[in-house]
């Protein structure tokens, strides 16, 4: 069960009394949405200050929107007199929930629990805000297991609009049934999901980092190529080193190390060798002012796209190995007003191959077409915006710029990347897919779930599953297929979910029966 929007709730499931321990960015952001819902908040924090500032932060925003007339002076008092300071934990004791937004700690949260328990009554409900701990984990040092949950939001929590729902092992349903009516009471779109590894968001997440940061170590394509490439190829907010960057290389190497070794090291989640060394030299992204990109003044400093040579048109053989790409290069060469070539083995064509999840190398020897006039380019999002140009070692210079210089005749950009197996956008997204397509298989979310959370959690375009379908599951199939061949990593193997549907010409959403 799952829901996107607010819906009315039981009486029986209402709580009217929250009490949240940490008053750090987490605890004051659910302090907030919860006045706002009209939820009596009580808040504690070891450090009697942090509960005020937490008050007089959030009053702060509240003031805000007076000023901007969306709230008026007596709304903000209203609200306001839903925060309540407690100066000890018993001034918990009356709540109907508590979420602790503390240290992530097990021995810590677990005390925590068991102090509080002494306190409440048998029905209060603990809920941990933990990001990456195992709900049942916390939940072996309390005496009443059932009556804890995972409760997780993400920061900042009143704009991402989702919280996760995860029952330990010995939750009872009543409890799971009591706080997925709290997340609709709050306005979140509530994402049950099983206590493993990452839960549900950190989780489906794994792909888009690991795998750029694989790419980036085989040399083939830069930071900044690779982050053009899934911004405006790939339609994501921003790339995968843009994006640690912001997070911070420290917290992203710590999350991907940990689910790493918490799944046994399963080659899907293998972080690269890339990331450590940064963070050991204190290159931690946007707040050290370097990461993988430098930063002057706060702001990120791109290098400049290389420009492109110009040469005159010449000749363009185009493969059909693949026939909507080829009917796709052929317009555009037509448009271009370049001559297409009847044949490859013209001496002064150009071959264009487009592969899935091959080198350049590889595709060309396969197709009998001379490496050294030969380049690949990338038609998973078609010809839109910017175009992957591929090109193996043998490929010679004169070819390259022919291609570059055709392929930008319409004002396209361009990225210019060395031989790999598969492209970047194509190797992200079917990495992605794959991982979204497991976690169905394991039952960790139902797969509408999986897709909205992933959309609400990580700003992607679409969730895994419905990328998989808006690109078509054979053709990601197809795609780790290769991969799996070219590099015999099992880091590529197709899930069981992907493949069985794939094969049945069936939407990656389809449940069994």
């Amino acid at each position: 069960m799952s829901s996107e929007h607010p819906t009315s709730t039981p009486a029986s499931l209402t709580v009217k009394r929250l009490g949240i321990v940490g008053t750090g960015a987490m605890g004051r952001g659910i302090a907030q949405i919860a006045a706002e819902a009209g939820l009596e908040v009580i808040l504690y924090d070891q450090n009697a200050r942090a509960t005020t500032a937490a008050i007089d932060f959030v009053s702060g925003l509240w003031q805000k929107k007076v000023s901007k007339n969306k709230l008026t002076e007596a709304d903000h008092d209203r609200l306001l007199a839903h925060l309540i300071p407690g100066a000890e934990l018993a001034n918990l004791a009356d709540c109907d929930v508590i979420i602790e937004a503390i240290v992530e700690k097990v021995e810590v949260k677990q005390s925590l629990f068991s102090e509080l328990e002494g306190l409440v009554g048998d029905d209060t409900i603990l809920a941990t805000n933990t990001s990456s701990l195992s709900v049942t984990d916390i939940a072996s040092g309390c005496k009443r297991p059932e009556q804890v949950i995972g409760f997780h939001f993400f920061n900042p929590v009143p704009l991402m609009k989702i919280v996760e729902v995860i029952p330990g092992i010995k939750t009872a349903p009543e409890v799971t049934g009591r706080m997925t009516a709290l997340g609709q009471q709050l306005g979140h779109f509530t994402a049950h999901t099983t206590d493993t590894p990452g839960f549900l968001v950190n989780h489906a997440g794994r792909a888009f980092g690991t795998e750029a940061l694989r790419i980036l170590s085989e040399g083939s394509a830069s930071c900044a190529d690779i982050d053009r490439i899934m911004t405006d190829q790939g339609g994501f907010r921003m790339g995968p080193f843009t994006l640690m960057d912001l997070t911070g290389l420290d917290v992203s190497s710590a999350v991907m190390e940990s689910i790493y070794h918490q799944y046994y090291q399963e080659p899907r989640y293998r972080p690269a060798q890339l990331i450590r060394p940064r963070v050991s030299a204190g290159l931690l992204g946007r707040k050290t002012s370097a990461g993988f990109y430098a930063y002057e003044n706060g702001q990120q400093v791109m290098p400049d796209e290389p420009p492109i040579e110009r040469t005159p048109p010449c000749p363009v053989w185009i493969s059909s190995e693949d026939e909507p790409s080829h009917a796709l290069l052929t317009s555009l060469v037509e448009t271009a007003g370049w001559p297409l070539a009847d044949t490859a083995q013209d001496p002064q064509a150009l071959c264009l191959i487009t592969p899935w999840g091959e080198d350049i190398t590889g595709c060309a020897l396969r197709q009998g077409l001379p490496p050294a006039r030969t380049l690949g380019i990338d038609m998973l999002a078609g010809l839109d915006k910017r175009r992957s140009v591929m090109t193996s070692p043998a490929t010679e210079p004169g070819f390259t710029r022919a291609a570059t210089t055709l392929l930008s005749e319409d004002g396209s950009a361009i990225t210019r990347l060395k031989d790999s197996q598969g492209f970047v956008l194509q190797r992200i997204i079917a990495c992605i897919v794959n991982i979204g397509c497991d976690m169905a298989q394991q039952g960790i979310a139902e797969p509408a779930t999986i897709n909205r959370a992933v959309e609400l959690g990580l700003g992607y375009p679409k969730g895994p599953l419905a990328l998989g379908d808006h690109f078509g599951p054979g053709l990601i199939l197809e795609i780790l297929n290769n991969l799996l061949n070219v590099t015999g990593d099992p880091r590529y193997r197709p899930s069981p979910w992907l493949r069985r549907r794939a094969l049945l010409g069936l939407p990656l959403t389809t449940e069994e029966r």
